[in-house]
């Protein structure tokens, strides 16, 4: 089944917002312009009603359009108006049913705050959301939105609940470092490696000592597994060096809080630019055993979530600068944004990246309806 019809058949429970007998134009011919204008580069009201206008052919392959492409106006009123929740599970639903997980696949899960979404007048904050991120996929396996970045405390489980996560390894930063997290990862049967920073203060301090002494002594009274890796490039050369141990009894007091924990990790980078060095460490808990290259594997695997999603959302999607904001048409549209990654990471005929892809798009209808028939 293509990615269209499987799309058409997660977001069928749609509530249409509007008056049965003031509908000029189906909610699916409505969403599906929404979706088009955004694959092929659209990033407003008017530029979709634009891109609809010059694809009607071919959307009307997949939709009724008898009174033509709405206006911008209608386009935007009925999305802003679409129940975000809806959207959201809606699009969950639709990854689950469109894509298969292996055991030991890395989610990372951040958030990200819409920063123009705010609106002043009706004293609403920028939209922030959390998303759930496929490292070896590359794709979005779903998202929540939170009133700000405090919050990703609470939206974290709400949204692991939601997900499909048994046997992967869940990864999050520190704001992510706690014990309900944790214990919602395990309850569903996946695998935990979360960074530990100053929000878990005594936790920090005893394992940056731990790893201070058996440093000191060259690891000679800790058993525990070592790697290295070094990587140049962009005239700089970066040496990343990883620990991991379970032999974790003299801090137990503290670790033993956390669910089902295992062992503790340290990664300690280097990063050499010219005459210029400096050093980095970072520190982490896992429910994994000790295995320094699933662990290290885990570790490089979150930066996915920022450089494939966050930094394409910012430069291609160009999310920052969007101005949209109406009602829920902030978050509507962030959901449409994953859609549209999800489809041209699957998309395999063109080898360009995203940005070339949507570009492709525009210009050649045959390519979007590749994009539309893609299947994972």
């Amino acid at each position: 089944m293509s990615m269209l019809s499987k799309l058409q058949e997660h977001f069928s429970n749609l509530e249409d917002p509007r008056q049965r007998s003031k509908v000029s134009h189906e909610l699916h011919d409505i969403l599906l312009v929404f979706l088009v204008g955004v694959i092929c580069g659209a990033d407003g009201w008017e530029a979709i009603e634009e891109v609809g206008k010059s694809k009607l052919e071919l959307l009307k392959k997949y939709g009724s359009f008898e009174n033509g492409i709405p206006v911008h106006d209608t386009i935007a009123r009925v999305i802003s108006s679409l129940c975000s929740k809806t959207l959201q599970s809606s699009f969950i639903s639709w990854m689950k049913d469109a894509q298969t997980m292996s055991d030991g696949d890395v989610i990372a899960v951040d958030g990200k705050t819409v920063r123009r979404s705010f609106d002043k007048k009706s004293k609403r904050n920028a939209i922030h959301m959390v998303s759930a991120f496929s490292c070896a996929n590359g794709v979005v396996m779903g998202q929540l939105k939170t009133d700000d970045k405090s919050n990703e405390i609470k939206a974290i489980p709400d949204l692991l609940n939601l997900l499909d996560i048994e046997g992967q390894i869940v990864t999050i930063d520190a704001m992510g470092c706690q014990k309900n997290i944790a214990k919602a990862i395990r309850a569903k049967g996946a695998d935990y490696v979360l960074a530990v920073k100053g929000n878990q203060g005594s936790l920090q301090q005893a394992i940056r000592d731990y790893f201070q002494i058996a440093m000191d002594s060259d690891f000679s009274c800790v058993e525990h597994q070592h790697y290295e890796e070094v990587e140049y490039g962009h005239g700089r050369i970066e040496k990343r060096r990883y620990w991991v141990t379970s032999h974790i009894e003299s801090i137990r007091d503290i670790t033993q809080k956390w669910q089902d924990i295992q062992s503790i990790g340290l990664v300690e980078s280097t990063r050499i630019i010219g005459e210029k060095e400096s050093i980095e460490r970072r520190y982490y808990i896992t429910s994994l055993a000790p295995d320094v290259h699933e662990f290290s594997k885990a570790v490089r695997s979150h930066w996915a979530i920022e450089n494939q999603l966050h930094w394409v959302l910012d430069v291609t999607f160009k999310e920052d600068e969007s101005r949209i904001r109406r009602n829920n048409a902030a978050e509507n549209l962030t959901v449409m944004r994953h859609i549209t990654l999800n489809l041209l990471k699957a998309e395999k005929s063109c080898k360009k990246g995203i940005k070339a892809k949507r570009f492709k798009a525009a210009l050649d209808s045959d390519y979007v309806e590749k994009v539309l028939q893609t299947v994972f």
